[in-house]
């Protein structure tokens, strides 16, 4: 028996809801669902044959940030749905739409977090206080956030919402973060544009992840 490839983390294939929690699945098995198998590229459900992605199980894993801008920031569980392919025997892990991998803020919440630093000019302490859940700091913790300025450093490096646009190479981190905000809230939907810029931000994020 060959071994087993590893299970990539996909978003969920179908619309994320506008509701106030973006990263909730809309529906069951069926509509998680992908199209095809993103590794071997087989059909899921070919015409008039058999279903090759099949359900595989579910795994619970954490997504922290509040579920909407003007909530506060929680823990949450979700719920990741495992599919297997039967052709190259894959095991694929399709999250809902909004939730990152390898991060355990959801792509709302870090999206926030960027528009209240980078476009309302707030202290690191307060960026933390609206979107962060901890609630017990160390003294150096409470009066600044590394994590912000990690997530800036991965938008100028590519890694976290790449398709923003690029201030240039001599821009400061609460610049790029001024930006990618920027754009993020420039992408969510037309009913949010009454809303201050950081919470279209929050919605741009959840659906350009």
């Amino acid at each position: 028996m060959g071994r087993r490839r590893p299970a990539p983390s996909i978003v969920d294939p179908g619309e994320s809801r506008k509701g106030p929690c973006p990263w909730r699945w809309p529906g069951g098995y069926v509509e998680a669902r992908p199209a095809r198998c993103p590794v071997c590229g087989a059909a899921s459900c070919p015409l008039g044959g058999a279903i090759r992605l099949q359900g595989h199980g579910r795994r619970e894993r954490q997504v922290w940030g509040p579920v909407s801008p003007d909530h506060p920031p929680e823990v949450l569980s979700v719920t990741a749905r495992r599919y297997r392919c039967l052709g190259c025997r894959a095991v694929l892990l399709v999250v809902p739409r909004g939730v990152l991998g390898l991060r355990v803020y959801s792509a709302a919440a870090i999206g926030f977090a960027l528009a209240l630093w980078g476009l309302a000019l707030a202290t690191a302490a307060e960026v933390r206080r609206r979107a962060g859940p901890a609630k017990i700091l160390g003294d150096s913790a409470a009066a600044s956030w590394a994590t912000l300025r990690r997530w800036a450093r991965d938008v100028a490096q590519r890694r976290l919402f790449s398709d923003a646009p690029d201030p240039g190479p001599s821009a400061s981190l609460r610049k790029r973060a001024a930006a990618v905000a920027a754009s993020l809230a420039a992408s969510a939907d037309p009913t949010t544009r009454a809303l201050p810029i950081e919470q279209r931000a929050f919605f741009g994020a959840a659906h350009a992840a």
